[in-house]
């Protein structure tokens, strides 16, 4: 197997030098303010089994860069508006990375530093989905 030239943790804490960290506590204070949309990265599966944070926008990982793009046709309107869109993972390492490839494309944004499961132990609001 061939040597890494970067580890998934040494890209992470790359991107972590770039990008804006949004402390948890911080997070859930804003979570109701209209100027800020929460997006969330996770699979489908982990919001389906651990819950959401009420109001989040689900957007997959793989589709990101194409949903933030106008020029794409998979472009989606609620990235066009005028808010500061905190991206989140389970532990924030996702998003770190999200983060720092959105800047590479000029789109501004910040990440929730240590992700929902410290949303979680911290107290923050979660909706769960209801099963039929």
């Amino acid at each position: 197997m061939a040597k890494l030239k970067l580890s998934s943790a040494e890209m992470v804490a790359r991107a972590r030098e770039r990008i804006e960290e949004v402390e948890t506590g911080e997070a859930i204070r804003l979570h109701n303010d209209p100027g800020i949309v929460v997006i969330d990265i996770r699979d489908i599966r982990e919001r389906q089994k651990l819950g959401f944070i009420p109001g989040s926008v689900h957007c997959p990982r793989g589709m990101i860069e194409f949903w933030v793009d106008p020029e794409s046709p998979y472009f989606k309107e609620i990235f066009s508006e005028d808010r500061k869109f905190i991206f989140h993972c389970a532990s924030g390492w996702r998003s770190a990375l999200t983060v720092s490839t959105l800047m590479d494309m000029g789109f501004e944004a910040a990440h929730l530093k240590d992700g929902f499961t410290d949303w979680v132990k911290q107290g923050g609001p979660v909706e769960k989905v209801e099963r039929g």
